[in-house]
């Protein structure tokens, strides 16, 4: 399977955010538009909705208030594109399609075609640190995925799993100053949703640069985002993790996780907000609240469980796949990923997330 051969992409430092996307684009030229070419819903809606007159106002609103908020950002995004050889515009579908499909007509076709579940479970212990994270999606983003080992302008450099053509990182990542992330999705309901706003894409890849727990808590709260989100920040310095639920609007909330173990799927828990029924995700709560959470083993036992048939933990498709699972440990500072059922524990990369020492 192509996955169990993560590209890793060592690059930098770059003179810019063009520079930066451009040699990405480059590199990955062959995936980026392989994706483009199999991802059903790039073609059979963003890309016709993109056609449409109604579309131009939300993909003119979108652009205008990124560029602005994130310049750099934007920057690459060009350059991921132009490196290779693709529209600016179909990688903008790709980078803002949570901001956009709540505004693609409804069929009896699409109406579930983007849904998109990951899996975390988070402790903050005497005896362990932990955030454990099933990175679900389509199962048309298998083999269409890579690493991105950034050195940026003046020294600040970040690791972040990424998915072809799209921003590092809308998954998982952590960066030289002791910060790191995962996420998940969050379904609002759609007059929860905000048009032409900042996209979530653009927000995590600025997490990617904070330097510590406040920094990434700012980085979050000043922008205005189009569509709710639920973030996991991680600070291995200061050995904390919070859970932080947004929605549009400036709405959010923080949960710090401590010793009791903490289970986040795809529905908001501590974020009073009006959301759509995930029967999926609201399985997964139910049954990971059933399961030992007592070790790190434990932690991986329960990101591979395959017990509800209709609605695993693990998943293997048809629509949703497991593409890997990422298990932070801030105690031993590592980052390791792991293809296949996570609680074989067959580990395929380890990174180490020590901060630099003068990282503030």
């Amino acid at each position: 399977m192509e996955e169990k051969n993560l590209p890793i992409f060592e690059i930098g430092p770059c003179e810019s955010g063009y520079q930066l996307g451009f040699l990405i684009g480059q590199r990955f030229t062959k995936q980026i538009r392989s994706r483009l070419a199999t991802d059903l819903i790039f073609q059979n809606q963003l890309l016709p909705f993109a056609q449409t007159k109604q579309s131009q106002t939300l993909l003119k609103s979108l652009s205008d208030a990124n560029r602005e908020k994130f310049p750099s950002y934007w920057d690459e995004l060009v350059g991921t594109a132009e490196g290779s050889g693709v529209a600016v515009l179909d990688l903008m579908l790709l980078n803002f399609r949570k901001e956009i499909l709540p505004f693609v007509p409804k069929t009896a076709v699409n109406l579930d075609a983007d849904a998109e579940d990951c899996s975390d479970v988070l402790v903050v212990s005497d005896s362990m640190a932990v955030a454990a994270h099933n990175e679900d999606a389509n199962i048309a983003l298998l083999g269409h995925t890579y690493l991105i080992r950034a050195t940026l302008p003046n020294g600040p450099s970040f690791t972040a799993y990424t998915y072809a053509g799209e921003l590092p990182s809308c998954a998982f990542g952590f960066n030289n100053h002791g910060m790191a992330f995962t996420l998940n999705s969050v379904p609002p309901s759609e007059d929860e949703i905000v048009a032409g706003g900042i996209g979530r894409n653009f927000i995590s890849r600025a997490l990617l640069e904070a330097t510590n727990m406040d920094d990434a808590l700012t980085r979050i709260r000043s922008s205005a985002a189009s569509v709710g989100h639920s973030y996991n920040l991680i600070d291995i310095k200061a050995r904390r993790i919070l859970n932080v639920e947004t929605a549009s609007r400036n709405r959010f909330s923080v949960w710090e996780v401590q010793e009791t173990p903490f289970f986040h799927a795809n529905m908001y828990l501590h974020l009073q907000i009006q959301e759509v029924q995930d029967e999926n995700s609201l399985s997964r709560q139910k049954r990971a609240a059933l399961l030992p959470k007592q070790t790190k083993a434990d932690f991986l036992s329960l990101l591979g469980d395959t017990d509800d048939e209709n609605y695993p933990i693990y998943m293997k498709g048809p629509t949703l796949y497991t593409l890997c699972t990422a298990l932070l440990d801030l105690d031993d500072q590592t980052l390791s990923i792991i293809e296949g059922n996570p609680k074989e524990q067959q580990v395929t990369h380890v990174f180490a997330m020590s901060p630099r020492i003068h990282a503030d």
